[in-house]
């Protein structure tokens, strides 16, 4: 089972000015205990499910960029990027070279965005939600034919570009791996069986994510996609060190349904967070 760390709140500890030497010192440590994924939201206002919304936060591209110079090993990406944020060819290079300085470990976590506070707050145009999906998938289309030879133009419903340069091209793979994030069953796992080498479930219990994939499996029929081709992943909620064993008993139970990745949140203080999982989880994690 591969582990990545999803790093959310920048609030801990209080100083703006210890921002960015505790979240660099979070991914060493993450890189060093053997996590193999390190992610961070895409909002510019926090989540007030979460938190209030004036606590602070960064930019995600930005974050990922300070990221890539201080590890060398873990992939790195936004779970995920919110589609209204940036226009699809600007994203497409934006990830490109987050992809070229990292030395090839960006993946693009995208997704159809939905925080209307933020969205109003900031001046980003409020859509349709059928209309988000419709601007995802022209977004999925388009970061496709920049990551090929295909230099031409791109005609959709939403965005129009005369032609779809970018150079560098992602370094090997041969493109930036796709994960879609979401369990909408009637268009975010279609569009996981269309476009995504990932998928990313928000792990509420093994029966639910159990049901997304079965909805998954189906789409990827309906698609002529090979199921198997799809790596799934989960965002587990529970926290890992209030109860180790049940955290473990969980994960075990998404690897039996064939999931591979699971990310895991920190509380509290990040550094000591990343320490005692490191301690207390990893060497019993399968």
């Amino acid at each position: 089972m591969k582990l990545g760390l999803h790093y959310w709140n920048f609030a801990t500890p209080a100083d703006p000015a210890r921002i960015a030497p505790t979240l660099g010192a979070t991914a060493r440590l993450a890189e060093d205990a053997g996590f193999d994924s390190f992610t961070v939201m895409d909002h510019y206002f926090q989540m007030e499910a979460s938190a209030p919304a004036d606590e602070p936060m960064l930019e995600g591209y930005t974050t990922l960029g300070y990221l890539a110079a201080r590890t060398e090993r873990m992939t790195l990406g936004l779970l995920v990027t919110g589609v209204m944020y940036r226009y699809p060819g600007l994203l497409a290079k934006i990830v490109t070279t987050l992809d070229v300085l990292s030395g090839g470990r960006a993946r693009l976590g995208i997704g159809a965005s939905w925080y209307e506070r933020e969205q109003v707050g900031l001046g980003v145009p409020v859509v349709p939600v059928a209309e988000r999906f419709e601007r995802l998938e022209e977004t999925l289309q388009i970061c496709d034919q920049m990551w090929s030879e295909n230099n031409g133009p791109y005609e959709g419903r939403h965005y129009r570009l005369a032609e779809t340069l970018c150079v560098p091209q992602p370094l090997g793979r041969p493109k930036i791996p796709v994960m879609i994030g979401g369990g909408g069953e009637k268009k975010t796992l279609l569009l996981v069986a269309r476009y995504a080498q990932l998928c990313n479930l928000f792990g509420t219990s093994p029966d639910d994510v159990a049901r997304k994939l079965d909805v998954l499996r189906a789409h990827c029929e309906a698609e002529g996609r090979d199921y198997d081709d799809i790596t799934k992943t989960v965002l587990m909620v529970r926290p890992p060190l209030a109860d180790v064993d049940a955290w473990l008993a969980d994960a075990e139970a998404y690897a039996a349904l064939g999931v591979t990745e699971v990310q895991t949140m920190p509380a509290g203080d990040p550094i000591a967070f990343t320490e005692q999982f490191a301690e207390k989880v990893i060497p019993r994690l399968g």
